[in-house]
């Protein structure tokens, strides 16, 4: 199986706190990838390292053989789009306008307007999305659900293979989480999108991750498919908590309670 991400003895501290240690994963091409752990576990910072928001202490993290520290910003985000749990745009902003955002990566200082290939781009991400009857109203006007996908349509309208997607669930209810989360495995079946997310909800992780990455203290502790992964005793050492497991259609799914 091919890796997008290959990361090598990955270190990195906020001062005195060493919140990632000696951290190596590989992560696979054409799956759903989903980090999970407790809260301070490092999942974050991790998210931000292998996405270039961070740079780290010591270690490498390879994007299909190339190490990142040497890929300048646009070219990175030609190969990779992410959104981000916050994401803040002026209220009056339309929603083809921040989607159409998506393109900056392909513009060139010569030729700065939008091309033929740019709109098509964004007709794309936004039928994809199912953000096509929005278009033309701001963002102010739309629910949270509904700006969570246009934000995905925005790194969609990058044309890449690859997207990151930090808590896409975070503040939304129930209906709208799962919209996200179907929305997710549709670019991984339909279009071949490698996803990496990282999710709180341990049971939406299992359901719709095809493999994922189990963290705790700054270091992957498992790693794998979830149905071969997850067990009761692996549960107590991420979250420190002793919980059930039940199966659904052959998934295993965790008994919060």
């Amino acid at each position: 199986m091919a890796e997008v991400f290959e990361i090598d003895k990955l270190n990195y501290s906020y001062g005195d706190n060493h919140v990632i240690k000696d951290l190596s994963v590989k992560i696979p091409e054409g799956k759903i990838t989903t980090l999970i752990g407790a809260n301070g576990c490092g999942k974050s910072t991790l998210f931000d390292l292998i996405t270039k928001n961070l740079k780290p202490r010591s270690g490498s993290i390879k994007l299909k053989g190339k190490d990142i520290s040497g890929i300048k910003l646009r070219d990175f985000a030609k190969q990779v789009a992410i959104v981000h749990q916050y994401n803040t745009a002026p209220d009056d902003m339309t929603v083809k306008k921040l989607i159409g955002y998506g393109r900056t990566p392909h513009k060139s200082f010569i030729t700065p307007g939008s091309t033929e290939e740019d709109e098509e781009k964004i007709e794309l991400a936004m039928k994809i999305t199912n953000t096509e009857d929005y278009k033309d109203k701001a963002i102010s006007q739309l629910s949270g659900g509904m700006r969570q996908r246009v934000w995905i349509a925005m790194a969609l309208a990058q044309d890449t293979k690859i997207l990151f997607l930090d808590e896409p669930t975070t503040y939304l209810d129930i209906r709208y989480q799962l919209e996200i989360l179907r929305l997710v495995k549709r670019l991984k079946t339909e279009y071949n999108i490698t996803v990496v997310m990282v999710l709180h909800d341990i049971d939406q992780s299992l359901y719709y991750s095809d493999e994922m990455i189990a963290m705790k203290d700054g270091r992957v502790i498992a790693q794998g498919e979830p149905e071969k992964m997850i067990s009761q005793e692996l549960i107590k050492e991420v979250y420190g908590v002793e919980l059930r497991l039940t199966y659904i259609d052959g998934k295993p799914f965790v008994l919060p309670i």
